[in-house]
């Protein structure tokens, strides 16, 4: 393998390289990837080209400003590529506003790299993009092996209490988490229903945002029942080996009195009772820049 130049040009991918034991190989990453810690010092490759340090509000102008332009959401650094020679691009065809595209690459990657796409929209495809770049890799034995262990730790919750819940992925406009997110709520014991139907527990999980600035973007948004804040960037929202910890989220927030809140602090925490009325909620979601996403549907944040 001594030949293995790799390069993941989005963050979960980074972390699919490095739980199949292939990161001394990466020469390379994406703005987004800083997980492991080891790879922050990798020449980076991309860069967002829109500003990302706004509001959700804001964030949601310039993307559709851009989309609507036909521009991409990102940059790629064509030059640095090919001075890096990468002998394997890893990528994603699913969403051109949450990483570099297909499209993107194809643009500006080295001619001899061969590209490994993935597109997963929901466990089961997550699992195959594992296996796909594995295969791709030379390590096939490693990502069936890899799968194997995660799979196994997502237990289904057999419990008679089943919350309903409702799962934000963005805040304004708001937006209702689909792909593997509701299979994750029903692993972890809950019942997925949208937030006009009075939730009993709000997750918050913005693509992009961590939990400080989650909490800053759920306050005053006037959600109703017990609302808590996940570490989407790092967990819920990059389909890799972590989806396993996401799952581990969902029971704590869930069953307390079941799970320990070993990742509290971490990759969640309870913002609060929510402050809003019902009705006030329907009419926000009823409004037309709201985007209820389902697992398979068409994703916009």
């Amino acid at each position: 393998m001594a030949e293995l130049r790799i390069l993941p040009l989005i963050s979960s991918a980074t972390e699919i390289v490095h739980a199949l034991g292939l990161g001394a190989f990466q020469v390379g990453r994406s703005h987004e990837c800083d997980y492991p810690a080891e790879v922050l010092s990798l020449p980076v490759c991309t860069r967002p080209a829109i500003a990302v340090d706004g509001s959700s509000a804001e964030i949601d102008r310039l993307v559709k400003e851009r989309v609507g332009n036909a521009l991409s959401v990102y940059e790629v650094d064509a030059v640095l590529i090919r001075e890096l020679r990468p002998t394997h691009i890893i990528t994603q065809t699913q969403c051109k506003v949450c990483a570099v595209s297909l499209d993107d690459v194809r643009k500006e990657w080295a001619p001899d790299a061969q590209i490994v796409s993935c597109e997963p929209y929901c466990l089961a495809e997550v699992w195959k993009d594992i296996e796909r770049i594995a295969v791709a890799c030379g390590v096939a034995e490693r990502g069936a092996a890899l799968v194997g262990e995660l799979k196994a730790r997502l237990v289904p919750y057999r419990g008679e209490t089943r919350p309903r819940v409702a799962a934000v992925e963005w805040l304004e406009p708001l937006m209702a988490a689909g792909y593997w997110i509701p299979e994750l709520i029903e692993l972890a014991g809950g019942r997925l229903v949208d937030l006009a139907e009075g939730p009993e527990v709000v997750v918050a999980h913005p693509c992009g945002f961590d939990m400080e600035r989650t909490r800053r973007e759920t306050a005053g948004k006037g959600l109703t029942g017990r609302v808590y804040l996940c570490d989407g960037n790092q967990f819920m929202n990059r389909p890799g080996p972590r989806l396993v910890e996401s799952y581990e989220i969902f029971c704590q927030i869930l069953h307390p009195d079941q799970f320990a809140p070993t990742l509290r602090g971490v990759g969640w925490d309870f913002f609060g009772e929510g402050s809003g009325d019902l009705d006030t909620v329907k009419a926000a979601v009823l409004d037309e820049n709201f985007v209820g996403v389902r697992a398979g549907d068409d994703h916009s944040g």
